[in-house]
Order: C-alpha cells, then structure tokens, then sequence
C-alpha cells in the first residue's frame, strides 16, 4: 500500500512519514520545491527496511585498503559506485523494497498535487494520506498598523483549508477508483491536521484558527461522505510541540511554553504526533473524529 503524506519536509509531516515508511509502507513526500524534501526522501530511503542490505556494498568497499590515501580514495569511489547502483536496484529492481519519492508541490496546486497523487496509485494502491502541510501568519483584527491585512487572512485559510481540500479531494477520489481489500469495503483513511487553535484560539491567531477549526468542522460531514466508498477521515489537533518554529525559540521560552501542559510538562514530540497517525491507520472503526494530542492544555486568551 502506498501513503501521501503533505508537509513532509520538516515537523510532524516529516515524522508521520519517517513512521510510515519504517512500517513498510511506499511514501510519496509531497512539500514545495524550495523545501528539504528531496533530501528528506533520500534520507528515508537509507532508513527503510531492507536497506542494510540493499546496502551491503558500501560495508564492503569501505572495508579494505584503510591503511594509504590512494585505497581511501578508492573505497569512496566504490561506496559512491555503491550507492547510485543500490538506488537504481531500489528503485528499478527490487520490487520487495517500499518506495520513498518526493513530489514537489504547493498544495493549493491542483495539477501538482494531481502529479504526486499519481507518483502514489503507481507505487501501490493509495490507502493513507496525511495532511500537514499548514503555515501560521498571526496578526491581530486590529493591529497597530490598522485594520487586519485581508491578503494575509486569505493566505492563511488557502494553504490551511483549501490546500487540505484540494489535496483531500484528489486522494479520496483514487481511493475510491481503487481496489477494495480482500472484499472488504475498506480504502484506507484520510488524517487532517487542525490545532488546538480550533478551540482554543488566542489573540492574534484569528486566520489560523479559523483556518483550523475549518479542518475539524470538515471531518464529519466528510466522514459520511466518503463512508460509501470505505474511506475514514479523522482529524489530529495537536498542541505545542516541537516543530521547526518552536525550536527556533530560545529555550527558556520553550520550557516555559512547556511548562503550560499540565501533564507532561513539555512540548509534544513529533514521533507521538505520528504514532497516533499509525494509531488511526489502524484502527478500522475509529471515523469522523478529531482528537487532541496536546497533553490536556487549553491555551490562555494570550
């Protein structure tokens, strides 16, 4: 079965798909052109299982002629060797080694995200797609400088809610044009991302948490839709956790943002954020919810 997985370069999108393609999964990796994803993937691909084997050569070209600069610089060249023929083995030849691709995309474009829709349902049937992909532009209604930028407003709720559905309508639609599992109705889950910002939205996040509780509004009635068709759809509204932006923080004010969590006292991981993705890939009865992964906080006005 193969997974999309948006946002994938950095956070808990590159988490969600660092777990999926552990489990032996074939992982399509979509995030803009401009991110880390390309080099993401690969690092996937060194990481997934088989790889050691796969791998074998490198052990064996670096293992000799340790002792003269002429035999080191020939073992690189062997493991350089090695590694372009085990990714055109991997890619090409072994069928039994899950797929790892990057697909560049901006998930508000509808033929890009067509494109790495496609790289998916040619891997293996689609079966897991995973939303991530979101930015956070906080500005109050009435700023200093005047009145909300509506510009910003529109980009927030594009990327967050249309991006989301754009890339949701796609998949649900391979999906359900794919093939049932043993019989069984069942074509696998859709995983949205909202916030606690959704419920708990503080002064300056109108945009985010607008865009936010959009994503939780939308599970149910998609849920019921897609219910015809043996698709889940379940949301995750994480809390703070340790993403790109929050380690760019100094680290008094990241334990003093984890010190709001009542228990435990930290900002969240982003493997627990992609171990209850796995948690929900699973589990076949669990539809139409949005769970809070956020170590019970319910954040302040500010």
């Amino acid at each position: 079965m193969s997974a999309i997985v948006t946002g994938a370069a950095s956070g808990l999108g590159r988490a969600t798909a660092t777990r999926l393609a552990a489990a032996g999964m074939h992982v399509v990796l979509v995030d803009l052109p401009s991110s880390d994803g390309a080099a993401v993937a690969e690092e996937l691909r060194s990481n997934r299982p088989g790889a050691s084997a796969a791998g074998g050569a490198d052990v064996a070209a670096g293992g000799s002629g340790a002792g003269s600069a002429s035999s080191a610089a020939s073992a690189q060249a062997a493991q350089t060797s090695a590694r372009t023929s085990r990714r055109r083995t991997d890619r090409r030849t072994d069928k039994h080694l899950p797929r790892i691709e990057f697909a560049p995309a901006d998930v508000t474009d509808d033929k890009q995200v067509a494109a790495a829709v496609g790289l998916a349902t040619e891997l293996a049937p689609l079966r897991v797609v995973v939303n991530c992909a979101g930015i956070a532009t906080p500005a109050k209604l009435l700023g200093k400088d005047g009145p909300l930028d509506l510009a910003a407003f529109d980009r927030v709720l594009r990327v967050n809610v249309l991006g989301t559905v754009n890339v949701t309508r796609l998949a649900a639609q391979a999906m359900a044009d794919g093939p049932a599992d043993g019989g069984v109705p069942d074509r696998g889950v859709i995983i949205n991302t909202a916030s606690v910002a959704a419920f708990d939205g503080q002064i300056g996040q109108p945009a985010y948490a607008a865009s936010k509780g959009a994503i939780h509004s939308l599970t149910l009635p998609l849920a019921r839709e897609l219910a015809r068709y043996g698709i889940r759809v379940n949301t995750i509204a994480p809390g703070i956790f340790e993403t790109p932006l929050m380690m760019g923080l100094p680290e008094r004010a990241r334990a003093s943002l984890g010190e709001q969590v009542p228990y435990p006292q930290r900002l969240g991981l982003p493997d627990e954020f992609a171990q209850l993705v796995e948690a929900i890939a699973e589990n076949a009865y669990l539809n139409g919810e949005t769970i809070r992964l956020d170590g019970a906080i319910r954040m302040a006005p500010r």
